[in-house]
């Protein structure tokens, strides 16, 4: 497998730890390794005498058991540790798909949601969001899409870069087209749990079809990337069972303090996850009355989950995003890095430090018309 560079990760590799500003960022507000140990009573004495022997392939069974509390019939021998989410996207396509297949992916995509695929010579059609009512997914044209190599369907709510929430209805009309059809159903939920509205939260896609492959990571809603702690849960005993043997060529097993770290974490998900949604509702204020501001450069269409969005710029957003990270150290994500045209940046509001971000680039914006 050679698949193409990964476009959006090269370019923050290029600008992520030299810009002043990230107002790209797709995780929300981090925590030190103190304070998530100070979130459980007898954890830092704990943590100093874990062992760092080797762990479970599967990932430690009191960890499976609190990633198994996020869902409701979806059982820890059912959850399948990985190091970060792309791992377990990487696995799942070495698994699940074989050169000839086809898949469905839902569009804008994260790169290698579609690009492991093509380059084990899978074909790819694009599922693409309708901008203009507010990055919504027509089902009618996803049944449309379905052919008889057809294997699987890659959705991914909330999503990443619009933060579209595909509504109920919508969602169980999928569920319903694949298991008629007989597909996986690979559902990226890295976002879950940070719905603006928690009211409008779906259930995990593992939980409502035994074909389905739901995929979480503790980088995102709970703000905890430096864990490199992601799973997948799934009901399907057969595609477990290839997944896991498959990770005995990638990882093996992932690292002993960052289990340990990520089982504190998961006791207390409600709270990182409160803490976060918190930052995230004060900063969309402050991107609305921005967007306001600034609606000849922008065209503000605002999410409704997690911490990032993908305004429309009125001008290339490449040359935009290059001018504010070379001329103002605000790192911006154009685009061009999603193989989406050159017409949006991914704009990211899930840290604490964003009215100081957003400051900058209004005072920017104000240099760059003088």
């Amino acid at each position: 497998m050679k698949p193409a560079d990964f476009l959006l990760e090269r370019y923050f590799a290029r600008w992520e730890f030299n810009a002043r500003w990230l107002l790209s960022s797709s995780d929300c507000e981090s925590v030190a390794i103190a304070e998530l140990l100070d979130l459980d009573p007898g954890a830092r004495e704990a943590f100093l005498a874990h062992r760092l022997g080797y762990t479970e392939s599967a990932g430690a069974p009191v960890l499976r058991e609190e990633i198994a509390a996020i869902y409701q019939a979806t059982p820890a021998d059912g959850v399948l540790v990985h190091s970060g989410a792309e791992e377990a996207i990487f696995n799942f396509v070495n698994s699940a798909l074989e050169a000839g297949d086809h898949v469905i992916v839902h569009e804008p995509a994260y790169q290698s949601l579609y690009a492991l695929a093509e380059a084990n010579g899978v074909t790819v059609t694009r599922w693409r969001a309708r901008e203009q009512e507010g990055w919504a997914l027509d089902v009618g044209e996803l049944a449309a899409a379905v052919t008889p190599r057809t294997r699987a369907v890659i959705l991914n709510c909330p999503h990443n870069p619009t933060g579209y929430l595909i509504d109920r209805e919508r969602f169980a009309a999928v569920v319903d087209l694949c298991r008629r059809h007989g597909l996986w159903l690979f559902s990226d939920e890295v976002y879950r749990e940070l719905e603006h509205d928690p009211a409008l939260r779906l259930p995990a896609a593992c939980d409502v079809y035994e074909k389905a492959v739901s995929l979480g990571v503790l980088s995102k809603t709970y703000g905890l990337p430096g864990l490199r702690i992601g799973w997948i849960a799934s009901r399907d005993p057969a595609l477990f069972r290839r997944m896991a043997a498959f990770k005995d060529y990638l990882t093996i097993c992932n690292a002993a303090p960052s289990e340990f770290l990520a089982t504190v974490a998961l006791r207390n998900r409600a709270a990182l996850a409160e803490r976060n949604l918190r930052i995230v509702r004060a900063n969309l204020d402050l991107a609305d009355a921005f967007f306001a501001r600034q609606a000849g450069l922008f065209e503000w269409r605002r999410p409704t989950a997690g911490p990032i969005a993908f305004p429309r710029i009125n001008g290339s957003a490449q040359t935009f995003c290059r001018r504010m990270v070379e001329g103002h150290g605000i790192l911006l994500l154009p685009s061009t890095v999603y193989e989406y045209g050159d017409s949006h940046i991914r704009f990211g509001f899930g840290r604490a430090n964003f009215p100081e971000a957003l400051a900058a680039l209004e005072e920017a914006l104000a240099t760059r018309a003088a």
